[in-house]
């Protein structure tokens, strides 16, 4: 499999609740993907809706190989309960020389210890769902993403301050330290916002800066 077209493959280890879907989510983007997982209570649903899913130690080199892991140019280590599994299978992707690796971490230590490994792309879902939903409780705030650097993009209804004037003339930007780059009109399709721009009450906006002055502006009135 591996050989066809690396670039356009996958392999996730680790077909839980979190492996599954991001697999199952990978095959409707149109990549292929390769399912590895121990237990076949795991992979039989899965049979059928992946391009590949075997049931199979992934902490067995000799095992991996024979599967073309070795092969692949991407990965994600979707193993997440249990630690000593993850670890190996991470680190034994890594000597295979697989260029990009995603992995799961349940906990810092876990996370810090993925890190120790050169994994570039940890993913914490559970932390990292939990911080997302805090922003989203009780504010203006509609969807909330932030960045490892403390950069973040907010999807909100627009405050007073915005209103009624272009953007260009607003001064947004040098007021809040914030920039308005998309606006969505009821019954329209998201739009990239201008200096002409005039925002509405009902009106949604995407606005990105510093993870602070974000979270600021979005609580003005």
């Amino acid at each position: 499999m591996a050989r066809k077209n690396p670039a356009a493959q996958v392999v996730v280890i680790g077909l839980g609740r979190f492996g599954s879907s991001l697999a199952l989510e990978l095959e409707r983007n149109g990549t292929e993907v390769l399912g590895i997982d121990a237990m076949m209570k795991n992979v039989q649903p899965l049979v059928g809706e992946l391009t590949h899913v075997v049931q199979a130690d992934a902490t067995d080199e000799e095992a991996m190989r024979q599967l073309g892991v070795h092969e692949f140019e991407r990965a994600v280590i979707a193993i997440g309960t249990h630690l000593e599994s993850s670890i190996l299978a991470t680190s034994m992707v890594r000597g295979f020389g697989v260029q990009e690796i995603w992995a799961k971490a349940m906990t810092e230590a876990h996370a810090r210890i993925l890190r120790q490994l050169d994994v570039k792309n940890i993913v914490r879902p559970e932390a990292d769902m939990g911080k997302r939903v805090a922003h989203l409780i009780g504010g203006r705030q509609l969807d909330y993403i932030e960045f490892d650097d403390g950069y973040a993009l907010i999807k909100m209804r627009p405050p007073t301050v915005a209103l009624g004037v272009p953007l260009g003339e607003s001064d947004i930007r040098q007021r809040f330290g914030v920039t308005v780059v998309g606006v969505k009109r009821i019954g329209q399709p998201f739009t990239y916002a201008t200096n002409e721009t005039v925002l509405e009450l009902e009106d949604i906006i995407i606005i990105s800066g510093d993870r602070r002055k974000v979270e600021a502006f979005s609580n003005l009135d």
